[in-house]
């Protein structure tokens, strides 16, 4: 890891983009839809009495699982308090009876519902900083028998950018999230993927970072010099048709709790 999350950073820049996020987010918001089918695909009756969502955000996730299912109890947490409306808003079109919003960092959070049926969570837990630390505390709100599904990244996420320049995230592969959680759940699925997106210009490709938040990349001390060479060297190294190419790594994880 190259010198940590700052939690703060990610909570403005999320806040000044979340509006605009899910029209930008293609490959967030087709992990969103993934993952609700893995949770729902096997649940008879498709009825869940409380939800916990982690990074709740734009609200794709809360969008794509309660159009799948239904929750008595919906939970929604988020760094950015923002996100509160979005959320409140889907949550109520889908008739559920009950819902609350935890504005704060999950891995700080100590006032957390327990005994809930599902704890789940879409392209937000690689901004955590300890992984063992969050599967001993879901352990604790997840009941005997309930679920904790999440997606997530891999280490080949944005490779083309990490090549290039630091950053702050800490990907773990599909093994060592099992390992870490194995005190506590058992693994019902484990699966990864890698996609591509094309872009005209590296600049596009700093846009789209930008826009959707999801690197880490330290681009307050970019200067036109640093800037100008993240261009020509991204250019030279991974050109695709007319452009250029970025690769994401989703993973997918449901586990039972034990």
């Amino acid at each position: 890891m190259h010198g940590g999350v700052n939690k703060e950073l990610v909570r403005q820049r999320f806040a000044r983009r979340l509006k605009e996020y899910r029209r930008h987010a293609i490959i967030q918001e087709s992990m969103a839809c993934e993952l609700a089918e893995l949770i729902c695909r096997d649940k008879e009756p498709p009825l869940f009495g409380r939800i916990l969502e982690i990074g709740s955000g734009s609200g794709a996730f809360t969008e794509a699982l309660l159009g799948r299912c239904g929750a008595m109890s919906y939970v929604a947490n988020d760094l950015v308090g923002e996100s509160r409306e979005l959320v409140r808003r889907i949550v109520l079109n889908h008739r559920v009876q009950e819902f609350s919003f935890i504005a704060a960092d999950i891995e700080e959070c100590e006032r957390l519902p327990d005994k809930v049926d599902l704890a789940a969570s879409n392209a937000t837990v690689q901004w955590l900083t300890d992984m063992s630390s969050f599967f001993m505390k879901m352990s604790e709100n997840v009941r005997p028998g309930g679920m904790l599904a999440f997606s997530t990244f891999g280490r080949r996420n944005m490779l083309e950018v990490g090549s290039l320049e630091p950053h702050a995230l800490n990907y773990h592969s599909l093994a060592e999230l099992e390992d870490m959680a194995r005190p506590w759940f058992m693994p019902l699925v484990l699966h990864e993927d890698v996609r591509k997106l094309d872009f005209r210009s590296p600049e596009e490709v700093l846009r789209h970072i930008s826009r959707t938040g999801v690197n880490g990349l330290a681009r307050e001390r970019w200067t036109k010099t640093r800037h100008r060479s993240f261009v020509e060297r991204y250019r030279s190294s991974f050109p695709s048709g007319s452009g250029v190419h970025l690769t994401y790594h989703p993973l997918f994880c449901v586990f039972r709790r034990k």
